[in-house]
């Protein structure tokens, strides 16, 4: 009986590993619904500015020129 008692301890862990799992996969699904892309992890002020300055010239490329 003793031998197994570390068995008892699992089936706890296992629901609190799985909500944990389907708790993050939540927040990546409305992230990514909400703004279509995954979301940057460890995204800093260089990387916000970054993709400001990308987007920008993606825009000025794809905008008809005013010649």
């Amino acid at each position: 009986m003793g031998r197994l008692q570390w068995m008892e301890a699992m089936l706890p862990l296992g629901i609190i590993a799985g909500m944990l799992c389907i708790a993050g996969n939540v927040q990546y699904t409305i992230h990514k619904a909400a703004h279509g892309r995954p979301k940057h992890i460890g995204n800093d002020m260089w990387d916000v500015a970054m993709e400001r300055r990308d987007k920008k010239i993606v825009d000025e490329k794809l905008s008809p020129a005013a010649n």
